[in-house]
């Protein structure tokens, strides 16, 4: 059998054509889209959001410690219910209470709580919705009368999410004289429960000492509103639920470790 000569080609250098300038920046435009990509979406879940169908709502599961706020509006609560609820690794770790508003309301519901909450073993706070309208030290005194402070119990909490018409400097003075009052009473720094609007126009600036309370529903993540190690808790749904309790409720986070959980409160 004759073999046939093969044919070969060969392709010089010159033949080669260089990428064009457009092709190299719709390339790195590609790898800068998918690189930005990937971190926003890292960046986006960094607490771990996951829904949790016990309590139906997406949970920040990056924190250990989670806990509600209820008022007479939760109308009777079964506390031996809420005690036992658990979704995922989650469980109720404490509760805020209202107790007291203005100079002379008690929240109806409030001294059934208070009791109810020690009795299951969930960790209880109490907290005053402030008005601007009242003298702030007979708001304080009101708030004295309703609540009696036991040891593992988390500090008291000023509610601030209204102006009724107030100058800023009427409000930042009657906050200041309120939290002083009771500070000297319980010897226990309260904390400032306020929205985003409020802290940037009340609080930033003329609080910075003291440890906050932030509601922010949409947001992910609260890095960009307030020094980390001054906020003790974050309000992130009003919309849960939670066995024990008809209808909707708010949910939190302690946003430290178990450690510092377990000092939170201490004189």
């Amino acid at each position: 059998m004759v073999q046939k000569k093969r044919r070969t080609t060969s392709v010089s250098r010159s033949d080669k054509k260089p990428l064009p300038p457009q092709g190299w920046a719709i390339l790195i435009g590609i790898v800068v889209l998918v690189g930005a990509g990937i971190w926003w979406l890292s960046y986006k879940n960094e607490n771990e959001w996951t829904y949790v169908k016990r309590f139906g709502i997406r949970l920040p599961l990056r924190y250990a410690v989670h806990g509600i706020d209820v008022s007479h509006h939760n109308a009777r609560i079964d506390w031996d219910k809420l005690k036992k609820a658990k979704g995922e690794s989650v469980r109720i770790d404490f509760a805020y209470l209202k107790a007291t508003e203005g100079a002379t309301h008690l929240d109806r519901q409030f001294a059934r709580n208070w009791r109810e909450a020690r009795r299951v073993g969930i960790r209880r706070g109490a907290y005053h919705f402030y008005n601007p309208r009242v003298y702030s030290n007979q708001q304080a005194e009101n708030f004295i009368r309703q609540v009696k402070m036991q040891p593992g119990d988390l500090p008291p909490v000023l509610d601030l999410e209204v102006e009724a018409g107030k100058p800023p400097e009427i409000i930042i003075k009657g906050v200041r004289n309120w939290l002083t009052i009771i500070e000297n009473h319980y010897g226990v720094r309260p904390i400032i429960y306020v929205n985003e609007h409020f802290y940037k126009k009340y609080i930033a600036g003329n609080f910075d000492e003291y440890p906050l309370w932030l509601a922010g529903y949409s947001r992910v993540h609260l890095d960009d509103l307030a020094g980390a190690a001054n906020v003790l808790l974050w309000q992130h749904s009003e919309k849960g639920y939670v066995d024990g309790i008809r209808g909707f409720v708010d949910f939190n986070v302690f946003m430290h470790d178990i450690e510092t959980w377990q000092q939170v409160g201490k004189r």
